[in-house]
């Protein structure tokens, strides 16, 4: 008889490397595709410099290197995880672990996230799901995004929902009743390499950003990066950002606040277009905005100011802003073990839905 109560840990490590987000979550199953669902307990780990760096540079790194990280990583990943589970006195069924992304090629279908599984497996004594982009690359998709079934089945009473992590992304239902989802733009990759070089990890609220002045021939370049003419299904990751994106930030010929300014810009344009190009009907449309760039007021405050009033912005609560992929995540894998679909063909573009994930122990 199948499980109507799940207890599951998802893990999360993102492209503006902040840490490892790990949410033990509860998911209740009702009825007709309707779940209760709860973050119970929640971390951010911080990676020690030294890893951070080895994970800033990985994709420049050898076979034997990149191989010796991902267990590297995983080691630190199953620690990290025991830790948390003892201190917390948990009842886990289960991981499920996005790993760190190096890299994401999808017209190579080449996707690759570290943080070996085994060692997080052997290291917790947990059943482990993890490889959740592959399958579906293998079947002709973009391997992302991988949240909006998530979207569709937890968040489902909002109108969009914009993720403002190191990649800007959107998720919403169309008038054919089809999810579709997409990234948008560079988001904290680009504010936080901006920050970084004021010895910052962030800007606070934006405060730095709004004490700038907008640069029109920098916004131009960003505003002409060619993946944002491109039309849905499509994915964005650092290989195309660093050379289009972060390659013009110029300390030496712009003042840091004025960069910072722009970039806000940029990303309140990008977002905003996205948003009205959907065309979408209705009186108020909500619009849910999770990640890290949610906690940024100068961002909203920009983003808002280029949509009417129809356009209703909805900061989400603390640790749904914090931990909503970590959340999903964890909800792919009881996708997973439902046997049901947790990756959409009419968001990645693959020929069929699919089953992601592989697993590891006894589920």
């Amino acid at each position: 008889m199948q499980k109507h109560t799940y207890n599951v840990i998802g893990l999360m490590s993102g492209t503006s490397l902040d840490g490892l987000d790990i949410a033990f979550c509860k998911f209740e199953f009702l009825s007709n595709l309707k779940w209760n669902w709860e973050v119970l307990n929640s971390v951010t780990k911080n990676y020690a410099e030294s890893l951070k760096y080895k994970l800033s540079e990985s994709k420049n790194f050898n076979g034997l290197d990149l191989h010796t990280l991902d267990i590297e990583l995983g080691k630190w990943m199953g620690e990290s995880i025991k830790d948390f589970i003892a201190e917390n006195k948990l009842n886990v069924d289960f991981i499920v672990s996005h790993g760190h992304t190096v890299f994401h090629v999808p017209e190579k279908q080449l996707t690759l996230q570290i943080g070996n599984p085994n060692f997080i497996h052997a290291i917790t004594g947990k059943p482990i799901i993890s490889d959740l982009r592959s399958l579906d690359m293998a079947k002709g998709g973009q391997g992302a995004p991988l949240v909006p079934i998530g979207d569709a089945l937890l968040f489902n009473e909002y109108d969009f929902c914009i993720n403002l992590g190191g990649i800007a992304n959107l998720s919403y239902e169309n008038e054919e009743n089809n999810r579709i989802a997409y990234d948008i733009c560079a988001c904290n990759i680009l504010l936080n390499a901006l920050a970084n070089l004021k010895e910052l990890e962030y800007d606070n609220k934006g405060r730095l950003a709004k004490s700038g002045n907008v640069i029109k021939s920098l916004l131009k370049e960003w505003d002409d990066f060619s993946f944002l003419k491109k039309k849905y299904p499509k994915s964005l990751g650092i290989e195309q950002i660093e050379p289009e994106i972060l390659s013009k930030i110029d300390k030496e010929k712009y003042k840091i606040e004025d960069m910072m300014a722009t970039a806000i810009e940029h990303i309140a344009s990008q977002i905003s277009k996205t948003l009205i190009s959907a065309k979408k009907e209705g009186k108020i449309l909500k619009i849910l905005l999770t990640g890290g760039g949610a906690f940024n007021d100068y961002l909203i405050e920009r983003l808002q100011s280029k949509l009417d009033e129809k356009y209703e912005l909805m900061v989400a609560d603390d640790k749904t802003v914090n931990y909503k992929e970590a959340l999903i995540f964890a909800f792919l894998g009881v996708l997973n073990v439902r046997n049901e679909w947790n990756t959409l063909a009419s968001v990645t573009g693959a020929h069929t839905n699919s089953i992601s994930g592989q697993k590891l122990g006894d589920f």
